[in-house]
């Protein structure tokens, strides 16, 4: 597997890609109830190969801050010294893309979820939440392992990054404006980020 990954590395520099300085970073450490968690995972979290890597990235902004690239559909985490954290991530579809600066003001290890009143007005089968209420923290619940809620000021900006149930769609455009990560990846992440953490969506 780690072989595959870094075979998957040397392909992207050729390609003219983001030049990668370590590919196939280590897994993170996972609590007692991350492994209790995963072990329940779709198979693809275990099947699709993980490319979490260490590549040069020059940015402007201080490191600690996390850079999100829709175009690409690319997540990085700033290490200084025109480096950085590399996670394949899944974006909103066109309609629901979202763009401009937040930080991170509220973090929680396998977050509930609620959908919001535009979900439910989207659509209509999530209805039955306003009866039964948010579905708990789990393996099959749409924010996954971790989840970075993203506020402006005070404000909750209703947008996150945070984990999947859904790995396969990873590198698409397909959430409703928030930013996912595989389950193994936002667990990495979250070790790296504290609340004010800086977060740049373009």
């Amino acid at each position: 597997m780690k072989a595959n990954v870094f075979l998957l590395g040397i392909a992207l520099v050729a390609a003219g890609c983001v030049p990668v300085i370590q590919s196939g970073l280590p897994d993170p450490k996972l609590t007692a109830l991350d492994q209790q968690m995963m072990a329940k995972a779709e198979a693809d979290e275990w099947r699709i190969p993980t490319v979490r890597s260490k590549v040069r990235y020059a940015s402007d902004e201080a490191p600690g801050t996390i850079i999100v690239d829709t175009g690409s559909r690319h997540l990085y985490y700033l290490l200084g010294h025109d480096q950085a954290i590399e996670y394949r991530i899944a974006t909103g579809a066109e309609a629901y893309g979202w763009t401009g600066r937040a930080t991170v003001g509220r973090m929680k290890e396998w977050p509930t979820w609620m959908p919001t009143a535009s979900i439910m007005e989207q659509w209509p089968q999530f209805q039955v939440y306003r009866k039964h209420g948010p579905l708990k923290g789990q393996w099959d619940n749409p924010l996954g392992a971790r989840a970075l809620y993203l506020y402006q000021g005070n404000h909750d900006t209703l947008y996150r990054i945070h984990g999947t149930n859904e790995p396969n769609e990873i590198g698409q455009a397909v959430s409703s404006g928030c930013i996912r990560m595989r389950d193994l990846d936002v667990i990495d992440l979250y070790k790296r980020v504290r609340l004010g953490t800086r977060v740049v969506v373009k």
